[in-house]
């Protein structure tokens, strides 16, 4: 696995909660769990202390997309930097997950679970993704999904830097809320224009 990719534990906890929309789905220690995808040696360790754990994290790594959002690029550095602190990572050489056609191992760097308990591994890792990723591409591929209410976290790995909704159905909702926002503008205007026109053949000499 590439070290960015584990960026994706970062997006995939704070989008557990919706905050515009009054929405968590982290309330069990099975939703814990299911944070950890494949990782199924680090999800085993969550506890029912975790939960308040894993919300604390996860407000701290919103307020990092958030400030990157708002290009506050200095302070999105510095609250992922006491992440960073933290919770440090265990970097090893890995080749147990991928092989080549012969059966030898592919050896990648991997970041190794932390032992203490769950909320520190996950955050170790989520942290350290996120840095990469942060560091690789820059501070504005870190974004907040612009379609209210949704406020998702995103990625950015567009080409041209464009991406501004965290999925096609935010994009495809936001674009036609703002069809429909031209069309009544549009619609306003024609009906100001016609009384406009209205009152002034009223007041117009000879009548």
């Amino acid at each position: 696995m590439e070290l960015a990719s584990y960026s994706d534990y970062a997006v995939r906890l704070v989008n557990s909660e919706e905050p515009a929309r009054g929405t968590d789905t982290l309330t069990s220690v099975d939703a814990v769990r299911a944070l950890f995808g494949r990782n199924a040696s680090a999800a085993r360790r969550a506890t029912d202390a975790d939960l308040t754990r894993f919300r604390s994290i996860r407000a701290r790594l919103r307020s990092v997309f958030e400030a990157a959002d708002s290009g506050e690029e200095t302070l999105a550095v510095d609250l992922l930097n006491s992440l960073l602190l933290e919770f440090p990572v265990s970097p090893q050489i890995s080749g147990h997950d991928y092989r080549d056609d012969e059966g030898n191992p592919l050896w990648h760097m991997h970041l190794a679970d932390h032992p203490s308990n769950a909320t520190a591994g996950y955050a170790a890792i989520a942290a350290m993704g996120l840095a990469i990723h942060l560091t690789e591409h820059g501070v504005d591929r870190l974004g907040i999904c612009e379609a209210v209410p949704c406020r998702n976290a995103y990625l950015d790995t567009s080409t041209n830097r464009s991406r501004r909704y965290c999925s096609d159905r935010c994009a495809t909702r936001a674009n036609v809320a703002a069809y429909r926002a031209r069309k009544r503008l549009e619609a306003e205007r024609s009906a100001n224009t016609g009384r406009t026109e209205e009152s002034s053949q009223e007041t117009s000499p000879g009548r």
